[in-house]
């Protein structure tokens, strides 16, 4: 048997607000969602006027990062699994309009187990980026030191 974390409402509505205040700070509206362990949607943010597609998207990337235990722009790059030639090429196509290989996705990843997903949709790559690494560090801040937060953009756990 073994005892896990798990993420709560309490985690998810503080990674959603820090990750709200960094897109106002660099200007672009996103729509930013945090799932459980399973991709299952625990919050879900769309800032006023952002795009309506962002929902799907945030939360297909969301399900990726957190179900397959990586940041999904990691899937696409060069050598990436997902590019042409990787050993995962057409991945996507498994789980049509789940599953996201751009950039926007990262797996939250607590004491070296993935416990959920950030999913973050309305900006560039350079920007939903900043978003999300603003909600993993959000996250960490919160926690404090008695649990340990991968706060980067390339998780591959």
């Amino acid at each position: 048997m073994k005892q896990i974390l798990r993420l709560e409402l309490e985690e998810a509505k503080v990674m959603i607000e820090a990750a709200r205040k960094k897109a106002e700070e660099i200007g672009v509206l996103e729509t930013i969602c945090i799932v459980d362990e399973g991709g299952y949607t625990i919050a879900l943010e769309r800032m006023n006027g952002s795009r309506i597609t962002g929902v799907e998207i945030a939360m297909a990337k969301a399900f990726t990062a957190s179900g397959h235990k990586r940041s999904t722009h990691l899937f696409n790059k060069e050598g990436g699994p997902a590019a042409v030639g990787g050993e995962a090429f057409g991945i996507q196509q498994m789980i049509p309009g789940k599953f996201a290989i751009f950039v926007g996705g990262f797996p939250i990843v607590i004491n070296g187990e993935v416990v959920g997903g950030v999913g973050v949709s309305g900006g560039n790559g350079e920007q939903d980026t900043a978003v999300g690494v603003a909600a993993l560090e959000a996250l960490q801040n919160y926690v404090g030191h008695e649990y340990d937060v991968v706060v980067e953009a390339d998780i591959k756990k």
